[in-house]
């Protein structure tokens, strides 16, 4: 029984020694070939030979184009010819020879072109040379601004890093085995995390320690180092050492000095390989763009659908009550193929199981920009359409993505409102290529009359389509970039009739902004000017059938069946159909919003009361109640029975009166209760509709609330005690003079100002 113990125990200490001897020859290898700080990988001549040459010294590893001529473990290596990666693309042919050798990273590369192995290779082969074990804690965390990217990023991890003994974990929000993971997450050598998560483990996770960290990773860079992640990424810096190394990727990566200070980076190498590329996007994705009234995206929008199905098509849309109702209302519809949503409302496991069964089935999928970074649908994507225009151009290059990945070809299209062609300007600065075009308006159908009769039959989405319209607005009037987007631009009214609703809903936040400005026609409507649609008309006539960076060319259908659909629905801007009819016309109003005026005649004659007897004879008002022994056609009442009638009428309708003034009271009572009810509520829920609707994206993003101002009360009547049981501060005007009472006075009026 001993004997082979015994082996098994020589077969490890052996195993143990040539890992030694291969993270010896490892090192000694990057020592000795370990390329000078700032120089681009990309621009050396291609290696032959590879690893230890017959004269004792090693082969230069930058410049080289395969994964087996780099100096990684045999582990990795097998890892990545199992999961079929054996070329490496340009990101990582210009930052794995400066990452492996422990520098910093700063890279920026087109959506698509494999940046996550960019990142995961240096995290294993770091670990690996250091003999990470289980006992060692922490060693690497990799932060994902969404949940879908941090699933998938775990699985490409697991699947490279299959032959190392690492543990690794997976930390997203949306779960419920938080308890679960607080037994083992002291145990894991590799963390794969969203933000929020992350800092809830350190906050309540006993004995979390990441104080030997290793490597810290921020895929999508840019994001993390927002606003809304300011925060929650603050208190994670400040409680990983400092002394790491620290890899940032992204497609849009940021050189501010000040989000790179809040790293602590030590000389970051900057690795961007797609700088001095004539596009910024991938050059087979044809983009293009149109202008649609925002009172016809809908109807855009299922003309597309029903024009198209037989693609996979992803939907952006500004938050996730806007992809709740679009989808519903167009379920209901039934446009001829499947339908999904996703949104960051969800549960993560409905998520996943979403964005699963889009990769494998033909579909559309509605989405906030939940789904703009970093996801990979496997080819999926045949179109991206942008019904909402993206806050910048980031977002632009981070939605249309998701289509044209690595080798194969996609198509994007974006619907810009008139208001809103400043964004062309943005899109030609940063080198994105957009054509021209232009729907034809007979193969349109409107569907805004079917959400009418639809939301006259289900309430439930009657207030769906109210708060999708309010989120909508609301998305508009928050974004910081005024030039593009202005609410005030915007006609309410025909968006509110084009989504079906009765009437525009009151919208809270705009009522200020609306104070002492002239408003034509109904008092909702926000009418734009002419001179607004002048400025469309020239800057699409400026941008006019013309691919920026390069000349037009045709839109590639390829083998989808759909070539004679685009030619008859998406046309050019210079090729008209015949005989086209006004979109307008072709789609009407579903409500008529001009209120006609009644005018009254003042000249017209004015009746009298007459009464009459069962015989025909006129009789005075009052005969009817007067005595029927002493009552005749030509007598009247006499005084006495008159002021006896008048006393008890009166009577009466005093005893009315008080009842009614009770009831009224009770009535306002009550209706001042659920209308303060229904305030706090439509508060709360614009709240989260802005943390999670707007951005798109996480329950980990938190921002700043501000305190609210403490109140000030004067007790006029109230008595003393009732003035002690306030929590806010109390100002007692007996106790003080008149001169500081009117001072008090001007300092409380100049504060509310």
């Amino acid at each position: 029984m001993r004997k082979p113990k015994s082996k098994s125990r020589e077969k490890r200490k052996q195993r143990r020694n040539l890992e030694q001897e291969e993270i010896a020859l490892l090192n000694d290898w990057i020592e000795s070939q370990k390329p000078d700080s700032g120089s681009n990988p990309l621009s050396l001549p291609e290696n032959s030979p590879i690893g230890r040459l017959p004269d004792g010294t090693f082969s230069r590893y930058a410049g080289c184009t395969k994964f087996k001529e780099l100096p990684l473990s045999k582990r990795t290596k097998d890892g990545l010819t199992k999961a079929g990666y054996i070329t490496m693309t340009e990101i990582q042919r210009a930052s794995l020879p400066h990452s492996l050798c422990g520098r910093d990273i700063l890279g920026a590369a087109k959506t698509g072109s494999g940046k996550t192995l960019a990142f995961v290779i240096p995290v294993l082969e770091k670990l690996h040379r250091e003999r990470w074990g289980p006992q060692d804690g922490v060693g690497s965390i990799i932060i994902s601004p969404t949940r879908e990217l941090a699933g998938q990023l775990f699985d490409v991890l697991r699947n490279v890093g299959k032959f190392h003994n690492f543990s690794a974990g997976l930390l997203i929000g949306g779960r419920k085995d938080i308890d679960t993971e607080k037994e083992s997450v002291n145990e894991l050598n590799i963390l794969v995390c969203t933000p929020g998560r992350l800092l809830q483990h350190m906050d309540e996770t006993p004995n979390f320690d990441c104080s030997q960290l290793q490597v810290l990773v921020l895929d999508e860079a840019d994001r993390i180092l927002d606003v809304g992640f300011k925060k929650t990424l603050n208190a994670i810096i400040s409680q990983i050492p400092k002394y790491r190394q620290t890899l940032l990727f992204s497609a849009t990566q940021t050189k501010s000095v000040q989000d790179l200070a809040r790293l602590s980076l030590k000389d970051p190498e900057y690795v961007g390989v797609h700088e001095k590329s004539d596009t910024a996007t991938p050059n087979r994705l044809q983009q293009t763009a149109m202008v649609v009234p925002l009172e016809q995206k809908l109807d855009m929008l299922w003309s597309f659908i029903k024009a198209h199905l037989n693609s996979n098509i992803l939907v952006f849309l500004s938050s996730c009550k806007q992809v709740k109702f679009v989808y519903e209302a167009f379920k209901k519809l039934h446009p001829g193929i499947p339908l999904k949503c996703l949104h960051g409302r969800m549960k993560q496991g409905k998520r996943m199981v979403i964005y699963s069964q889009f990769c494998e089935q033909r579909s559309v999928l509605f989405s906030t920009d939940v789904a703009a970074r970093g996801l990979d649908f496997n080819k999926a994507v045949d179109w991206v359409v942008q019904v909402d225009c993206p806050e910048d151009v980031a977002s632009y290059i981070h939605r249309v993505g998701r289509t044209a990945r690595y080798q194969s070809g996609g198509r994007s299209v974006l619907f810009l409102l008139p208001s809103e062609m400043k964004m062309l300007e943005r899109l030609q600065e940063a080198k994105v290529p957009i054509q021209f075009i232009k729907a034809n308006a007979k193969r349109l159908q409107p569907v805004s009359g079917l959400l009418s009769a639809l939301l006259v039959k289900n309430e439930d989405l009657q207030k769906l389509a109210i708060r999708a319209f309010i989120t909508y607005l609301r998305s508009i009037y928050i974004q910081k970039d005024k030039e593009v987007f202005d609410v005030m631009k915007l006609s309410i009214d025909e968006y509110s009739a084009s989504l079906g609703l009765p009437m525009t809903p009151k919208i809270r936040f705009l009522n200020q902004k609306m104070k002492g400005k002239k408003i034509s026609g109904n008092s909702s409507l926000l009418e734009s000017d002419n001179s607004d649609k002048d400025d469309a008309e020239l800057a699409v006539g400026r941008f006019r059938g013309e691919i920026l960076g390069g000349q037009r060319e045709k839109l590639d259908i390829g083998d989808s069946g759909e070539e004679n659909v685009d030619k008859g629905f998406l046309l050019s801007k210079d090729t008209e159909p015949e005989g086209e009819a006004n979109l307008s016309e072709l789609m009407p109003a579903t409500r008529v919003l001009k209120k006609k005026k009644l005018k009254i005649n003042i000249h017209r004659p004015v009746g009298t009361r007459v009464v009459f007897d069962e015989e025909g004879n006129t009789l005075p008002p009052l005969a009817r109640v007067a005595d029927a022994k002493n009552s005749d056609n030509s007598c009247l009442l006499d005084q006495g029975q008159r002021e006896e009638h008048y006393k008890k009428a009166r009577e009466a309708l005093m005893l009315a009166d008080k009842e009614d003034k009770l009831l009224d009271r009770q009535r306002r009572r009550e209706k001042r209760t659920k209308e303060k009810m229904k305030r706090k509520k439509q508060i709360a829920e614009e709240e989260e509709d802005i943390d999670d609707d707007i951005s798109g994206s996480e329950e980990e993003r938190a921002g700043d609330r501000k305190s609210k101002r403490s109140k000030i009360y004067f007790n006029g009547d109230s008595d003393d005690g009732e003035t002690k049981e306030r929590g806010d501060n109390v100002v007692n005007t007996n106790s003080i003079s008149l001169a500081e009472q009117e001072a008090l006075a001007l300092k409380l009026l100049s504060s509310m100002h």
